[in-house]
């Protein structure tokens, strides 16, 4: 593409050209005329002069009117002017002047031309986003003030420019690392802005999703619906959501809202989804926990109340029913206390910044004295505990709740074992723990329960447990005892076979 200088330049030269041609044809024409008039003129004259001379020489008339004729006949035929000579000499001159024209010409347009070039170009920069292109600013050339003012223009864009770059990086920053799922689809319902949490609680990629229609890309039915909600009512819009995924379900608290523009232009929705399964679970298990405290409570305290007015109301007089039921009294209210303490003790394990008294233990210690504690239970059910250690093994916790952690879960592998078996305690270290395992040959857990047996009152065989006074709440006390040692607590468990807890405690530091 030519310059805007080389094309004001071909021009000028083509008008300076044909200016000088046509003022060469116009010269060569009148030229001769004139020059033929004037030495006409000349010659007249002077044969004027040279007829007076001749007539005061006294020569005869005849040899006078000779001579003239002889004059007027030699000036008649001569050629004053030359055409060759006088075309050559048109072509040199209008070819010097021409000459000088370019030359005078390039200088001009060198002034003037460029700078309204630069100023084009630096324009058209402009216009394609180049914000960081400057004009030069030349005082001689008359486009100073254009120059600065684009200078100006450019300065301010180019602000204009970054601004809107670190806006548009803090925005795509924020909506990349919030912790909500987000979504926008424009108003022909084609996806424009996805984040993160979004494909990830999803499980999609962004090739799957951008620039696609939301219902082409494989969402959820419910939240197909929330957004198809959203595009017939133009209005925002809340709902829980919930989403099966494999065997887990869940839950997902989703708020849609128009996404207006300037003048009330609708451009699409946008949809935030929080995801609130924890929430949804620990509801649960509270509205659980308030019934299953209400149901065991109501249970011995109803007991009590049952016995005691039977008591009141004559039963007394007859001792042996007395005793019977004084004794079930008693029972029923050891199972009350044993649950209040249970709970109490729930309670504080569960409390924020909970610790426990640290200092060396001995592992073997533990399982001794839990030994000692249920040994009358093991010689009702004809049980045998066999103790597995090859070295004495130290670690750092507190003896008490050690103590209470093991004794929670060998009642619970004497509780769900048959008569007649066996149940064995190990003892073993690793680099950083002291490990012991709890294996019983009892009734076992199935795989979808094992996940729920640290819940509070969750019971595998509820019949079994309540009837051998268990509360259902030693899992959960066991769980937040070992947590509060920083150890770790894993099950593992075959329908039929028993089971196996095995507890890490992290182990003293030499």
């Amino acid at each position: 593409m030519k310059s805007f200088h080389s094309k004001l330049f071909r021009t000028y030269s083509i008008m300076i050209g044909l200016i000088l041609a046509c003022l060469g044809i116009i010269l060569g024409q009148l030229f001769p005329i004139f020059a033929k008039s004037s030495s006409e003129k000349v010659i007249n004259t002077k044969i004027d002069e040279v007829s007076n001379y001749i007539e005061s020489t006294g020569l005869a008339v005849d040899e006078q009117r000779h001579i003239k004729e002889m004059l007027d006949s030699t000036f008649s035929q001569t050629e004053l002017i030359n055409a060759h000579s006088l075309w050559l000499f048109l072509i040199i001159i209008l070819s010097i002047t021409f000459l000088v024209a370019l030359f005078l010409g390039t200088n001009i347009f060198k002034k003037f031309a460029q700078p309204i070039e630069h100023l084009t170009e630096t324009a058209m920069e402009l216009a394609r986003g180049n914000y960081r292109i400057r004009a030069f600013e030349e005082e001689f050339s008359g486009m100073s003030k254009l120059s600065n003012s684009i200078n100006i223009l450019a300065r301010n864009l180019h602000d204009i420019s970054v601004m809107r770059e670190t806006e548009k990086e803090r925005l795509k920053t924020l909506i990349e690392n919030m912790g909500s799922a987000l979504i926008m689809i424009d108003r022909n319902g084609y996806i424009t802005i996805v984040n993160r949490s979004f494909l990830k609680q999803l499980d999609i990629s962004f090739n799957d999703v951008d620039g696609k229609l939301f219902n082409k890309i494989g969402l959820p039915k419910k939240i197909e619906a929330f957004i198809d909600q959203l595009f017939l009512t133009e209005a925002s819009n809340r709902e829980q959501i919930s989403i099966k995924k494999n065997i887990h379900t869940y839950y997902m608290d989703a708020y849609g809202a128009p996404v207006i523009g300037e003048h009330g232009k609708w451009l699409g929705i946008v949809v935030v989804m929080h995801e609130i399964t924890e929430l949804v679970k620990l509801e649960q298990v509270r509205k659980d926990f308030v019934a299953n405290v209400s149901h065991e409570l109501k249970t011995p305290v109803t007991s009590i109340k049952g016995f005691s007015e039977t008591l009141l109301y004559g039963a007394y007089k007859n001792e042996e029913t007395l005793l019977s039921f004084l004794e079930i009294i008693h029972k029923e209210s050891n199972r009350l206390q044993m649950l209040i303490n249970d709970l109490l003790d729930l309670s504080k394990v569960e409390q924020v910044g909970y610790e426990v008294n640290l200092q060396k233990v001995n592992l073997l210690d533990v399982v001794e004295r839990s030994k000692e504690m249920t040994s009358h239970i093991l010689e009702e059910k004809n049980m045998r505990l066999e103790i597995i250690y090859s070295e004495p093994v130290y670690v750092l916790g507190d003896l008490n709740r050690l103590i209470q952690i093991t004794m929670n879960l060998l009642m619970n592998a004497l509780t769900y074992s048959p008569e007649d078996k066996t149940v064995t305690i190990s003892i073993d270290h690793n680099e950083k723990c002291g490990i012991f395992r709890i294996q019983d040959e009892g009734i076992g857990i199935a795989k979808e329960e094992i996940n729920r047996v640290f819940e509070r009152f969750y019971r595998v065989d509820r019949a079994r447990s309540r009837n051998s006074g268990g509360t259902g709440l030693g899992l959960a006390i066991v769980k937040h005892l070992v947590e509060a040692h920083h150890g770790l607590l894993e099950v593992e468990s075959e329908v039929g076979k028993g089971t196996v807890f095995t507890v890490s405690i992290p182990l003293v530091k030499s």
